[in-house]
């Protein structure tokens, strides 16, 4: 026979009848089935459904068996679908934690790889390896030094995860990012500067008292007042100013030295230098605090803004004047008595609409005022206006003294002029036909009878007496005495 001939054939024949037999066509589909799904088959045919070998008289063992295979069908299909929607990603997603295995029966799970059990991620990459102690490695030409640009580049990479935690560097070594000597360097600096300023940052909000004035230290301070039982409660803020913020608390109980009144004001000194900066000559030029001012420690600077208010409401209450009460004084804490009743603090006169009658009956006090505080008290407000005057029980109160000064004030008598410009203003706005203009004022204030025609030259004689003054401390260290009532010139006190 030839080895490449057709091969013999043999064709069973079958009639027509056979291939429309139904009964051919559902053997052959059973045939399919049987080999697609042998499993099912198996199971069906098996012990399971027979009972031949297993006591299903038990209807906790047949509950257990039925559960068993729903699991393992549910897991099956949870695989499936875990393979379907991770494909050939390198990031997969789990259903490990849905699954519903029994812990006797962990067939289902053996193909499973937990990698959060393992120690090494293969998807993380690793670390460049370093060169040996000796510099170099490989021979000849390919000879690789700790110089070589690709593993100097990858050993800065590396070295970026030793900056601070919130300075963000990335994953640059997954990227295989390579970092020249001159960017890492850059890199090194940028985030110790980084380092340090947000050090600086945490240091000044700790030491500052911005925005309600409350920091540790003041919190602290507050706290040991209530305590000790001089104060009761505190009950919230009611004024906040550029310089300082002022709360309402109610007064605890007196003690043998000190008489609380039964609702005090404490007001809070801003330790943030920014607005005592520019404000340092109403203190530095201060005999009293002269020798005490030093621009180097500027937060002694607002402690001791905080004692001038304290004496120069000393010596107004003292005088008779209506002002605050001193209670104490805690470093830049100043609790006085409070001008209101149950929590309302009094208008300021600037927001209280009074009668032509009131407002007549207002000025004539402030005046009285302007002239005690001057000739009594030695005092000039230097920062009077309708803004820090309160009207309250019928009668207008002083506030906020911090800045004031004696007349002998290198330029107490500039800050005095003000004042009287201030108070003429707002009471001739106010329809008091009786008010006196700003240089009548200054002179029925001061007793000075500067006879000037306009207010330039009544400003050049005040500079000039202020200038007199200035040279005759620094000549003789001695202030001038109260200045004499008539026009003749200032009086020394030797």
């Amino acid at each position: 026979q030839c080895p490449w001939g057709a091969p013999n054939t043999t064709s069973i024949s079958c009639s027509l009848a056979d291939v429309m037999s139904e009964q051919l066509a559902k053997e052959l589909q059973l045939e399919e089935e049987n080999a697609a799904f042998p499993e099912v088959v198996a199971v069906a045919e098996g012990p399971f459904i027979t009972g031949e070998n297993i006591d299903t008289s038990s209807d906790l063992m047949l509950a257990q068996m039925l559960q068993m295979e729903f699991d393992r069908e549910y897991d099956a299909q949870l695989r499936r679908e875990e393979k379907k929607i991770n494909g050939d990603s390198k990031v997969s997603i789990s259903f490990e934690n849905y699954r519903k295995v029994h812990p006797y029966d962990s067939d289902s799970s053996e193909d499973e790889v937990d990698w959060q059990d393992t120690r090494h991620d293969p998807y993380r990459a690793d670390k460049p390896t370093t060169t040996p102690r000796r510099g170099f490695i490989g021979k000849g030409k390919d000879i690789t030094t700790k110089h070589d640009e690709v593993v100097c580049g990858r050993k800065n990479t590396a070295r970026m995860e030793n900056f601070a935690p919130e300075f963000q560097v990335g994953d640059g070594i997954g990227m295989d990012l390579k970092l020249s000597n001159q960017v890492f360097n850059a890199l090194k600096q940028h985030a110790y500067s980084e380092e340090r300023r947000s050090a600086r940052l945490h240091e000044k909000k700790e030491h500052s008292t911005a925005e309600k004035a409350v920091d540790p230290k003041t919190r602290l301070l507050l706290y040991k007042m209530v305590n000790a039982g001089m104060l009761e409660t505190i009950t919230g803020c009611i004024s906040t100013g550029k310089e300082s913020v002022v709360f309402h608390a109610y007064g605890g109980n007196a003690t043998e030295d000190k008489v609380i009144p039964p609702e005090c004001a404490i007001k809070v000194f801003k330790t943030t230098l920014n607005e005592f900066k520019n404000r340092d000559k109403y203190i530095k030029d201060d005999y009293r605090f002269k020798d005490r001012f030093s621009k180097l420690n500027p937060r002694k600077i607002i402690r001791m803004w905080a004692e001038k208010e304290m004496h120069n409401l000393t010596r107004m209450q003292n005088a008779g004047i209506p002002c605050p009460q001193v209670v104490i004084l805690k470093k830049h804490v100043l609790v006085m008595s409070f001008i209101g009743q149950d929590q309302v603090p009094a208008p300021k006169l600037k927001d209280v609409t009074l009668s032509s009658e009131d407002m007549k009956k207002a000025y004539c006090q402030i005046l009285n005022m302007m002239q005690q505080l001057y000739k009594e008290c030695n005092l000039v407000h230097a920062d009077l206006s309708e803004y820090n005057m309160l009207w309250h029980d019928g009668k207008v109160w002083l506030i906020d003294v911090s800045q004031s000064v004696e007349p002998t004030h290198p330029h107490g008598l500039e800050f005095l002029f003000r004042d009287c410009r201030n108070v003429s203003q707002f009471f001739q706005k106010g329809g008091v036909a009786e008010a006196l203009n700003e240089r009548e004022l200054f002179n029925a204030v001061s007793g000075l009878n500067i006879t000037a025609d306009n207010e330039v030259d009544f400003q050049a004689e005040i500079e000039a007496l202020e200038k007199m003054n200035e040279d005759h401390v620094q000549n003789h260290g001695k202030k001038l005495s109260m200045f004499s009532s008539d026009g003749d010139p200032p009086i020394y006190d030797e």
